[in-house]
């Protein structure tokens, strides 16, 4: 009997090993079975309303087609609530990684940690998240940015001038670096006598432009977070009639065009195809197995007639 008891045992083990083994063996088949045309990457983009998002998520789609891989965008549309239920369709898919930019970067936390649970990697760009775990992010400098944004335009109107700043979506990273790498400049460099938001949106830019022009007609100049912006501003300003120096923020197709035809002085250049490429680069990189680097650096430049 005691025999038999010390067979049983000895049986029972030998086929909690095999089980053991085959569930081991399961996950590494799991992880190793894909090529890269096999994977599946999706890419949450705060605004496809915005020419710099749209140019971003072609080059991400581009550089998808290239490494052929499977790539799905999906549009918040400037909602971090949207956004955050996008991430949980995008896990729900069972994709392979997350490339989020986000609306929000405080709000997109929870998004971040969902995909963290559910052992999916995530990559931000162009602004970061405040919370979870991020394979890598890549963005330009926006702080570095506007102190360039700053420093040329004191160099056209003069240090002490009286200026105004347009700020981007209230939370957001680039928001808020390219505001302080303005206000490192422009605390000692101007008089900034108005600073509201205008979402990143035109209609808006132009709007917060009126309003600021009615008290504050003796502003020189103008430092706008993005192109879209200070495009809606310029439109302001022509309708007044008077001569206000704009900066922008992007170098988009229409911010490069209004520099070059005299209406703004100049803009920074965030290279955001290369931004989307990098972001399919990396995925796939880290996907493979292949270490990355935690922060990945776009280089910028100033962009003027």
């Amino acid at each position: 009997m005691k025999k038999l008891s010390v067979t049983a045992l000895l049986a029972s083990s030998l086929l909690l090993g095999a089980c053991s083994m085959s569930q081991g063996g399961d996950d590494k088949a799991k992880d190793t079975k894909k090529s890269d045309g096999d994977f599946k990457i999706g890419m949450s983009v705060s605004t496809l309303n915005n020419p710099f998002f749209v140019t971003l998520s072609d080059g991400a789609k581009a550089e998808a087609k290239d490494e052929k891989v499977n790539l799905t965008v999906v549009d918040a549309q400037d909602n971090a609530s949207k956004q955050a239920s996008d991430v949980e369709d995008l896990i729900q898919q069972d994709v392979d990684l997350i490339i989020i930019n986000p609306t929000d970067s405080k709000a997109v936390a929870s998004a971040v940690e969902s995909a963290n649970n559910a052992d999916i990697p995530v990559i931000t760009v162009d602004r970061a998240s405040e919370g979870g775990e991020v394979v890598s992010h890549i963005a330009s400098d926006n702080k570095e940015g506007g102190k360039m944004a700053a420093e040329y335009l004191e160099e056209v109107i003069g240090e002490g001038a009286k200026v105004a700043q347009l700020e981007g979506v209230a939370g957001s990273s680039a928001a808020t670096d390219r505001g302080a790498g303005f206000e490192e400049v422009a605390k000692d460099g101007f008089d900034v006598v108005a600073s509201q938001t205008a979402n990143f949106n035109r209609a808006e830019g132009l709007t917060v432009m009126e309003n600021i022009l009615q008290s504050n007609a003796d502003i020189k100049g103008v430092f706008a977070q993005n192109d879209e912006m200070a495009l809606g501003a310029i439109e302001a300003i022509e309708a007044s009639g008077k001569d206000i120096k704009v900066v922008g923020f992007d170098a988009t197709d229409d911010g490069v065009k209004a520099v070059e035809d005299g209406k703004m002085i100049a803009t920074i250049a965030q290279k955001p195809t290369e931004i989307g490429e990098t972001a399919i680069e990396t995925a796939v990189k880290s996907l493979n197995g292949e270490k990355v680097e935690k922060d990945i650096p776009v280089e910028l430049e100033l962009i003027k007639k």
